[in-house]
């Protein structure tokens, strides 16, 4: 009943494995791809042990007695320390940019009578000790500084007293003092927020590049790309009208999106194992009107981009499985750096490596995403220029491409595997 079937799976394994698209977009791409995804987690590992290493605290010592002088000495062997004497939290802000600090330590008064208390025996005395991280965004880094610090403070009550110091901890968002919230429980929530936009976005851009491929590659498969070209009209005109269908379903993606992003960004109010809620609304740590005007043009201008990538590709292929085998070839482009982005923030990264981050322009939309947050638009804005400027010029090559004959016979010609492929048909036969 399956005579032949393995002569003819053969053969089937040998062509898929010969085609130069599938060889390319679905080994070799992988086979670099998840080497540089693992160099960019392993320099996120690497970077935040050093961060650990070069965390900078701000100790405002309003005790000045025995133990508090001792506290502070022993925080100095781990941490790099500069104390400062201000009257109120608010007059330490300048000091923290001053000496690129991320942690302010401030002993309030009567630690050092407490410690005595408590070393003594009296079990209900505790020294509290205020400690307020400064918030910059949510990256896999963020509360590296806050976690050494209750590390040494655990090492600190072993030696001493068991539980005599007590940690009281807030966070600085924005310049403002958040009292009684967690850094690492706000950071955690962050992440879970900071892996989700860039999966998005990948799915956004990934999908909208195959509608666009595709609504090409069929007009040459079908070849009716002929006779469009052949009728009175501007050749721009057919590509704006192809460009034009695929803008409607980014423009109506990005809406989504956004609508999407604003109810996910409003229900992030989670309770956490010791009673405490952290609002991201009320820490303002969700974008204002115009944050999310910025990353809906950011993301639009980002998925029209992608659709001329792929308008002008796609014309190489002669079918819609040749058009969405090149595609496949782009995505690194869109997924490196959004996953390199879910555990770094790109400020922390080396010169170089955040010069190719930015080059990229789909990971523009990313980058706004986390900017907006924060408040700060110029980011969002010089990359929705930039990406804007990198689109017109893939329209213009396009517009160039519609222009002449080559839209027709423009071929990815890979001769030697093609060879190779025909010969195993003819030895099937």
């Amino acid at each position: 009943m399956l005579k032949g079937f393995g002569n003819f799976l053969v053969k089937e394994i040998k062509e898929l494995i010969r085609d130069p698209k599938i060889l390319l977009g679905m080994i070799i791409v992988p086979l670099i791809m998840f080497p540089i995804l693992g160099a960019i987690i392993n320099f996120s590992v690497e970077s935040a042990k050093e961060s650990a290493e070069k965390t900078v605290a701000l100790v405002l010592n309003r005790d000045g007695e025995n133990y508090s002088k001792i506290f502070v000495t022993y925080l100095n062997y781990s941490l790099r320390i500069f104390e400062g004497d201000v009257a109120t939290l608010e007059d330490a802000m300048p000091l923290l940019r001053q000496y690129n600090a991320t942690e302010i330590i401030e002993i309030p008064e009567g630690f050092s009578s407490n410690m005595t208390e408590r070393v003594e025996g009296n079990l209900n005395a505790t020294a509290s000790v205020n400690f307020y991280s400064v918030f910059s965004g949510g990256g896999m880094l963020e509360g590296i500084g806050s976690s050494k610090i209750d590390a040494l403070v655990e090492q600190f009550n072993r030696q001493v007293a068991p539980n005599a110091v007590l940690p009281e901890k807030s966070v600085i968002v924005k310049g403002d003092i958040i009292e009684g919230v967690d850094p690492r429980m706000l950071s955690s929530l962050m992440l879970s927020q900071a892996i989700a936009m860039p999966i998005t976005i990948m799915i956004l851009l990934s999908y909208s590049m195959q509608i666009a491929a595709t609504s090409v590659a069929m007009e040459k498969e079908e070849k009716t790309l002929e006779t469009l070209l052949t009728l009175p009209m501007d050749r721009f005109a057919i590509l704006m009208g192809k460009l034009s269908g695929s803008i409607l379903v980014a423009g109506v993606g990005a809406l989504a999106y956004m609508i999407g992003f604003n109810y996910y960004m409003g229900s992030f109010t989670t309770t956490f194992s010791d009673g405490k809620s952290i609002d991201l609304a009320s820490l303002g740590l969700v974008p204002s009107l115009f944050g999310y005007l910025l990353l809906g043009i950011s993301l639009f201008v980002a998925l029209l981009s992608a659709l001329a990538l792929a308008v002008i590709i796609s014309a190489f292929a002669e079918d819609v499985r040749g058009a969405q085998s090149i595609i496949g070839y782009i995505y690194p482009l869109i997924f490196i750096p959004s996953l390199a982005l879910m555990y770094l923030d790109v400020n922390t990264l080396p010169f170089a490596i955040r010069i190719v981050i930015y080059a990229i322009p789909y990971s523009h939309p990313i980058i706004a995403s986390k900017a907006v947050i924060m408040g700060d638009y110029w980011t969002a804005v010089l990359g929705i220029i930039y990406v804007a400027a990198f689109t017109l010029v893939l329209m213009y090559a396009a517009s160039r491409l519609f222009a002449t004959e080559k839209i027709l016979t423009a071929k990815l010609k890979f001769r030697g595997l093609r060879k190779r492929g025909k010969t195993t048909t003819e030895e099937l036969q």
